[in-house]
């Protein structure tokens, strides 16, 4: 008799190659539609106001002129695009934790045009005084990592000639709240000081003076932020804590030096 010795990395080899040879026979046999494709995605991001909204993510970087607004789409709309796409295997895994970040892979494969792409995402596990997080908070950043990391795939996988008419038209439809723009800024305003962020930083963030100011694009912006903390891509410290603090220290400093060229005696 015969003794075979099977090697579970073998087994479990053979057993991921027997299923995608199975993936991507089923995705030759039934191709993907595009004009369907990007009906679905249209139907899905625009079911309700909430919906399309929850599609993008902004941050503002720079200050004053210089100052620009980074808008993206979300965890949310690659999740809505890969499921409309189709044929696609996606997986996402932390590779890695040296206790200062935790890096996370995200693996997307077009099974039709054979097109795979793979991308890591790091993430700080450290707080500003350089403290580890706990075992509880490290789960949380890493669960956002990959859904970031998943979200990073997918988007170089699917074109985006493809679907930026589609997007074009899912962002009108988050613009165009059927709710008054004053019911809206309150909204808005709740919803960041239950995560501690003032009044006062939401104005500095926008670089206006008024919350009358905040017009929908301003809205727009608000919400897209907040889907970036959401999602872990931007946090309530870096994007309005923080820069809150620095404007607050350049001012103090700048008055200090006026105060002190104020009180500097005047030359005979």
């Amino acid at each position: 008799m015969e003794i075979i010795e099977i090697k579970q990395a073998e087994m479990l080899q053979a057993i991921n190659r027997s299923e995608v040879d199975i993936q991507v026979s089923t995705a030759k046999q039934y191709p993907r539609h595009l004009p369907d494709v990007l009906n679905k995605i249209a139907t899905y991001a625009t079911m309700d106001t909430d919906t399309a909204e929850d599609c993008f993510y902004a941050l503002r970087r720079g200050n004053g002129n210089d100052q620009q607004v980074i808008e993206g789409l979300s965890v949310r709309m690659a999740e809505i695009i890969a499921s409309a796409w189709g044929n696609l295997r996606v997986q996402t895994r932390i590779i890695g934790n040296d206790g200062k970040t935790i890096t996370t892979q995200g693996i997307c494969h077009d099974l039709e045009t054979n097109v795979a792409v793979s991308v890591e995402v790091k993430r700080r596990i450290t707080d500003r005084k350089g403290n580890t997080y706990s075992e509880d908070m490290q789960v949380v950043t890493g669960n956002a990592a990959s859904a970031i990391a998943f979200r990073n795939a997918v988007l170089k996988v699917v074109p985006k000639a493809v679907t930026k008419r589609v997007i074009e038209d899912v962002k009108q439809v988050a613009l165009g709240k059927s709710i008054d723009l004053e019911t809206s800024r309150q909204n808005a305003i709740k919803n960041y000081a239950k995560r501690g962020v003032t009044e006062e930083m939401l104005l500095s963030y926008l670089d206006i003076n008024s919350v009358l100011d905040i017009d929908k694009e301003k809205l727009f912006t608000l919400k897209a932020t907040l889907n970036a903390i959401n999602e872990g891509t931007a946090t309530v410290q870096d994007e309005f804590i923080k820069p809150m603090e620095e404007k607050k220290t350049a001012e103090e400093k700048k008055a200090d030096l006026k105060n002190k060229k104020s009180e500097a005696p005047e030359m005979p």
